[in-house]
């Protein structure tokens, strides 16, 4: 029998609308910055490019270092690039120190404290960006978001509990809609509102205001709205917080099937070269057709668009390995496009293939993740199981653009390409289907043949 959630299907619903709606204030909010990075890195190397003793000028006499160890000339113009990959690992590897840290601590004190203690750091790091007149306060906003960020992670433990086995997938789904319309709306919101100067000395501070703005709202809202969801409070949530004592829903544990290390290969394999690729969007439409922040916003929110109508009609039906397997299979293919690419049709074709892949992968593996862990244990797990996601993040972006700037287009898609041939081997070869949402799906086929 699957697991019944300490939870009413009433009170189920309306912790599914709080979640919701912070996700997509959280996720709009961070995706502002996605479009932006190229022109804002390179306002910051023009600002403090004459300047000496700086944060930046080190970095970038590193970076000159680093190019001069290469026999290959290098165009000064794709120092943004290698930048713009470091700054990305930058954020990703605090995030992989911090999620497994944030994940036990919502076991011990639970989900809604460890949220709110989250978004207090959210707060900072974006008034530091909204404050970041020189590259030194810009880098520690990206530090500071990067060890505070828990929302996605602690979003999943959430759904995770308050929802039966056989709806964890739907469920999941739902986050991952968050995600995809995140992408469909934020990037073509900050490029609009990186053109509106309110402040001279930061050209950014709009969209990073707008952001700040829509982090607080979240924040209050979360405050106000969400309840305690842990069952190991052995309590009953109400809206403001506060808690009745109820006597506790023993847990049904299923019969493992995937272990989580190769879970967590799994997602850092993918990640690694997905994550690469990913950055290196921007970069490279720049490069190849002239593309403004504008033009990288509109890309960006096709791949939401097209991603978030997959997640409503396809995806929350589908089992999470499948998921998983269906979006590897395509982001291989775009891989190869993107590195044979000509016309902004063919940029098109394979952005198509990455929102069937950005809809898919990681949600499907994190509902996989999530019936491998029980309550008492479920933050730590899918911490860790990020975690290793991150570690992926961080690498990834400054290994594939350091290719991308040295050998070139052509030889890091391909590398990309291979690299993802390496992880469908993991998904069809390695990962099963969980052996306690088979039973369920037998049992519920059973009962409507009975029924008729």
């Amino acid at each position: 029998m699957a697991a019944t959630p300490p939870i009413s299907p009433v009170r189920r619903k309306q912790v599914l609308r709080v979640l919701f709606i912070s996700l997509l204030l959280d996720l709009i909010s961070f995706t502002f910055i996605l479009p932006l990075f190229p022109k804002l890195l390179e306002f910051y190397r023009n600002l403090e490019i004459e300047k000496s003793g700086t944060v930046l000028s080190r970095i970038l006499y590193g970076l000159n270092a680093y190019k001069n160890s290469f026999s290959k000339p290098i165009n000064d113009r794709y120092d943004i690039v290698l930048l713009g990959g470091a700054m990305g690992s930058l954020f990703s590897l605090c995030q992989a120190i911090a999620s497994p840290i944030i994940g036990t601590l919502s076991d011990r004190y639970g989900r809604r404290t460890a949220l709110l203690w989250s978004m207090v750091g959210n707060i900072a790091s974006v008034a530091l960006w909204c404050a970041a007149t020189d590259f030194r306060t810009f880098l520690a906003s990206r530090v500071v978001g990067g060890l505070s960020e828990g929302n996605v992670q602690l979003a999943l433990a959430i759904a995770t509990d308050i929802s039966s086995d056989e709806e964890r997938g739907k469920t999941m789904a739902m986050v991952g809609a968050c995600f995809s319309i995140a992408f469909t709306f934020g990037p073509a919101l900050g490029a609009a509102l990186s053109q509106i100067t309110t402040v001279a000395a930061n050209p950014f501070a709009t969209a990073a205001g707008v952001s700040l703005a829509l982090i607080v709202t979240e924040t209050i809202y979360l405050y106000y709205a969400l309840p305690e969801t842990h069952p190991r409070q052995q309590q009953e949530p109400r809206a403001n917080g506060d808690t009745k004592h109820v006597t506790p829903i023993p847990e049904h544990r299923s019969e493992r099937t995937n272990s989580h290390l190769l879970l967590n290969l799994t997602h850092f394999s993918f990640i690694l070269f997905f994550s690469g690729m990913e950055f290196s969007l921007p970069f490279m439409t720049y490069d190849l057709f002239a593309y403004h922040a504008s033009d990288s916003g509109r890309l960006l929110g096709y791949i939401g668009l097209v991603a978030s109508i997959l997640q409503g009609a396809l995806v929350r039906r589908m089992h999470p390995l499948r998921v998983v397997q269906l979006g590897v299979l395509s982001c291989a293919a775009a891989f190869f496009i993107l590195g044979r690419l000509e016309t902004e049709r063919g940029l098109y074709a394979a952005a198509t293939l990455l929102a069937v892949t950005s809809s898919t992968v990681v949600t499907g593996l994190n509902s996989l993740s999530s019936f491998e862990a029980g309550s008492e244990e479920r933050g730590e797990k899918l911490g860790n199981h990020r975690s290793w996601g991150q570690f992926g993040r961080a690498l990834g972006p400054l290994g594939f653009c350091t290719m991308y700037w040295w050998a070139g287009r052509g030889v890091a898609y391909a590398v990309g390409g291979a690299g993802m041939i390496g992880v469908l081997g993991l998904v069809f070869g390695g990962l099963k289907p969980p052996k306690g949402l088979a039973k369920l799906k037998s049992r519920s086929a059973a009962a409507v043949v009975a029924s008729e």
